[in-house]
């Protein structure tokens, strides 16, 4: 079995996906086998991965941060890298997706009681991560002081005392309260999760990092824990996928450039990072808009994205009059488009015949595509190679949907995916929906797209610039972390 190290954070959203892509791309360099491993995620953006001995089913679902680790190392992303993965579909509710597959649906009270079964299938994907490398580091979720779900826990100290995996403890220095935070969790923790942890690292730092040292020296004081460094603000995560959309409540509009891209942001908004590319471009500010508020007058496109609720977040686009301004906006001659749950919501009719969404069985569309969709119990997952039909360049993606959408728009589709018409455009070209995900990830595409709608130069490698940041980032942690000590500690 392969030596592992385990990086717990003291609450959500304290950047342990960054710090583990950035620690397995460090120790990659070094020139070692490294995989990524998260026992339990909780995400609607979601990746498709290889499911290792299946050449039929065309691939399952991870957490997007476990591909871009997998990215990191160097290797092709595996289901094994998180065996469960929830998604929300409701306030208590989530699909449970366990090595890729759909397992079933939980209310989060049956989920607690669900755990004990799901360990037995982290254990056996723990065992094929391991199987041919030298280093696996793990990335927990949430914080292992929840103590009140400890005796099931599968995703933290439940794993690593069960793994016996030693623990990287990460506090987030920039939301305040960090000494307490790490302390605290010191404190409340059971001696035998305690004795998991080898020290710790502080996250997030903005300016002079000699101003904390009476903070560290207090933090050891109260834990006589180690620490092995203090990570300035690491800019370079702002170029990588986000996976939480915890982030999108951070997400403020750039300064003003060419085009501006709108986004509302859905209830259960899904793989969202669909947008990064478009971020990526120097001509290009994309927009997250909160429910509440309008979609801005001046957008030359907006982009409805992925959801895991298309029947439930149409409801609420309509609550917040986002019906309305997406009307005026085609009015004024502006481009939409819609992907996977975007491009549902775009036709005359969504109707779930068999509620699998939930007890609302049918809703009417935004009407800007002529088309209808029906939900099939039957889930596509796959990665696609296809080709964009209005702008004839290669595309790369994946399609992870339910249903399945006709009518007369569709004799237009935007790409050929696989040999097969996918999606649909308007008879002016200037509403265009589509199944597959990952759509401006191509260079070629995302430039003719972005020369459509009056904008010159685009066309950034994006995938380079993904691996740039991923190197800067590993940079950043060598120079701030004491790496070897790290690495070290693996057993």
């Amino acid at each position: 079995m392969a030596r592992a190290i385990m990086l717990q954070g003291t609450g959500s959203d304290v950047g342990k996906t960054v710090l583990v892509a950035g620690l397995c791309r460090a120790a990659k360099k070094r020139g070692l086998k490294v995989r990524p491993f998260k026992p339990q995620n909780m995400s609607n953006n979601a990746a498709v991965a290889d499911i290792p001995g299946d050449n039929h089913h065309g691939g399952g679902e991870i957490g997007r941060a476990q591909w871009l680790q997998a990215i990191a190392c160097g290797v092709v992303p595996s289901v094994h890298m998180n065996p469960v993965l929830l998604k929300p579909q409701t306030d208590v509710g989530a699909q449970v997706i366990v090595q890729g597959k759909v397992f079933g649906e939980a209310r989060a009270r049956d989920y607690q009681a669900l755990k004990g079964r799901l360990m037995d299938a982290v254990l056996d994907s723990w065992g094929k991560v391991g199987e041919d490398a030298d280093l696996v580091i793990v990335e927990g979720a949430g914080s292992p002081a929840e103590i009140n779900l400890r005796s099931r826990d599968i995703a933290n100290m439940g794993f690593a005392t069960r793994a016996d995996v030693p623990v990287v403890l990460v506090g987030d220095i920039d939301r305040g309260g960090v000494i307490a935070s790490v302390a605290g969790t010191h404190l409340i923790l059971p001696e035998e999760d305690r004795r998991m942890i080898v020290g710790y690292l502080i996250n997030k730092f903005r300016g002079d990092v000699s101003l904390f040292d009476d903070g560290l020296k207090a933090i050891e004081k109260f834990t006589g824990w180690r620490c092995f460094g203090v990570v300035p603000w690491l800019k370079a995560a702002a170029r990588l996928p986000s996976e939480d959309s915890v982030v999108l409540e951070r997400l403020a509009s750039g300064e003003a450039r060419a085009l501006k891209v709108a986004v509302p942001v859905l209830g259960r908004i899904a793989n969202f990072d669909d947008l990064d590319p478009l971020k990526a471009e120097p001509q290009v500010e994309v927009v997250f808009v909160p429910p509440g508020k309008p979609l801005p007058a001046d957008a030359g496109l907006v982009v409805i994205p992925g959801s895991k609720s298309t029947i439930g977040d149409l409801l609420k686009f309509r609550e917040n009059g986002w019906d309305r301004d997406l009307a005026a906006h085609r009015k004024r001659g502006g481009h939409i488009v819609g992907i996977c749950g975007g491009f549902q919501m775009l036709g005359r009719m969504v109707r779930d015949p068999d509620g699998i969404e939930g007890s609302v069985t049918e809703a009417e569309g935004l009407g800007l595509l002529d088309v209808e969709t029906v939900m099939e119990p039957e889930k596509t997952v796959r990665n696609v190679s296809a080709r964009s039909v209005p702008f004839d360049q290669p595309l790369e993606g994946y399609e992870i949907h339910l249903g399945r959408t006709t009518g007369p728009d569709a004799m237009r589709p935007s790409a050929i995916i696989n040999g097969a018409e996918d999606g649909a455009i308007s008879p002016d070209g200037k509403v265009l929906g589509t199944y597959m995900h990952g759509l401006f990830g191509a260079d070629g595409f995302r430039g003719k797209f972005l020369e459509s709608l009056g904008i010159k130069g685009g066309g950034i490698d994006y995938r380079a610039e993904v691996e740039r940041a991923l190197d800067e980032v590993a940079a950043e942690l060598e120079t701030h972390l004491d790496c070897d000590a790290i690495f070290g500690l693996a057993r």
